[in-house]
């Protein structure tokens, strides 16, 4: 007896390492059930892959199976994608085709998305609008205390989105206005601005690219839009690489794979090579340990530790500007970039060292004296970066103890800054030894 329970307490610790491994398959929930079989309906052939629950990355799809390169993960049929034919089709279609101005594709899948929401039992795509997110953390849904607390060219950035959706959603009242025959209630109830604000970060954080060619009823935007259920469970990874595309044969969008994949682990697709900032911003998280991810200097941070008294300085801030040398100005995991170097080293040109200018900003050495005052002032706004991220830091885990609703929101913060500050801490040892080599 004793020995049995041994077996089954070792087969059960094994089970629990696994799954703490792998993830823990989900396909037995009930909405992947309807999923997969409305999927089925459509002519999506069962894959390897299960929906499952992973611990560093939420919700995402596990393979059944080892994986090899250059193999085919997922092919979606075409009649499973959303896109702005499904709502052409659809009763939309004739308020769509005579409203003018022509609305944006944009506009059209937003709309569709709410009135299929709406619609709740009613709706064909009710399977697929089951499992999409209730909420999402881009920054356009970031109460106003956490966009404070991003960096400052992302704060910038997060702003201009909220502007972006509002602006949409007033130039928008009047289509949506045109709609009240096809619902029994106010159509200003049904697509108020939070139902906007959620059928535009589901279209923005899940779409494929998948061009249509340009159509009357719709405006100039490009129409390059198209929702994929069950694909779009896949999870971004920097570290793999994928060939994903419709494929006009098969009439199916199709995932290759060029990493090589375990059974029972998680299969990730590539985004592309965004940098953390980039990440939170379209799709609302952040990639730990992301090889492509940078801290932005500004250009108030800049000029911080340059002496106003220069003469030249009013001239040296008109060339960087020119040149185009104050935007995209970063530390890295490598270090300071080559452009945060080259705008250093322009603006500590000496007085007898300005008309060698053109050289500075080809990154030649112009003198010993220059070389190391770039460096010092680098280092400098690296320890000031490092102690302004850690003050932020500290200020996220006091209110992540005061306001227990923004908690989600804040550790997604609190994850941009922690890779931030490796990355600072990462280029003042590089700094360190460059200047001890000087």
């Amino acid at each position: 007896m004793k020995k049995n329970r041994g077996r089954t307490g070792r087969k059960r610790r094994r089970k629990h390492l696994q799954n703490f491994m792998y993830g823990v398959n989900c396909s037995h929930k009930l909405e992947y059930i309807k999923l997969k079989k409305w999927l089925k309906d459509r002519g999506f052939e069962d894959s390897n892959l299960r929906p499952a629950q992973f611990w560093d990355t939420g919700r995402g799809l596990m393979t059944t199976k080892a994986l090899q390169v250059r193999e085919l993960v997922i092919s979606l049929p075409e009649k499973c994608l959303l896109t702005t034919d499904t709502v052409l089709c659809s009763c939309l279609g004739e308020y769509i085709m005579k409203w003018k101005p022509p609305i944006s594709p944009l506009i059209a899948l937003c709309t569709f998305l709410i009135a299929e929401k709406h619609a709740g039992e009613k709706s064909l795509w009710k399977p697929y609008l089951d499992v999409l997110p209730k909420t999402y953390t881009c920054p356009v849904c970031l109460e106003q205390d956490v966009v404070s607390l991003l960096p400052e060219p992302l704060r910038k950035k997060a702003e201009e989105q909220r502007t972006t959706v509002h602006e949409l959603y007033v130039s928008s009242k009047a289509f949506f206005s045109s709609l009240q025959s096809l619902f029994a209630e106010n159509i200003g109830t049904i697509f108020n601005y939070s139902a906007l604000e959620w059928a535009w970060c589901t279209i923005n954080t899940r779409t494929i690219y998948m061009k249509h060619s340009q159509r009357e009823c719709f405006s100039l935007e490009p129409d390059v839009y198209a929702l994929a259920p069950y694909l779009d469970l896949l999870n971004h990874s920097p570290n793999v690489q994928v060939k994903a595309a419709f494929n006009e044969q098969t009439r199916s969008y199709e995932i290759q794979t060029n990493s090589q994949c375990k059974k029972y682990e998680e299969v990730f697709i590539c985004y592309g090579p965004h940098d953390n900032q980039r990440l939170l911003l379209e799709y609302g998280f952040v990639a730990i340990d992301n090889p492509h991810s940078s801290v932005y200097v500004s250009s108030d941070t800049l000029l911080k530790y340059f002496p106003p008294l220069d003469k030249q300085r009013d001239a040296k801030l008109s060339i960087l500007k020119d040149h185009d040398f104050l935007e995209n100005l970063t530390f890295g995991w490598d270090g300071p970039s080559w452009r945060l170097l080259t705008a250093l080293k322009l603006l500590s040109l000496g007085a007898d060292e300005f008309t060698c200018w053109r050289r500075a900003l080809l990154g030649d050495v112009i003198s010993a004296r220059n070389e190391q005052q770039t460096l010092k002032i680098t280092a400098k706004i690296c320890h000031f970066l490092v102690e302004e991220t850690q003050r932020v830091l500290l200020q996220i885990s006091q209110l992540k103890r005061d306001k227990e609703k923004l908690k989600k929101h804040l550790t997604l913060v609190e994850a941009l800054r922690l890779e931030d500050l490796k990355i600072l801490q990462k280029s003042a040892e590089i700094l360190c030894n460059l200047n001890m080599a000087t």
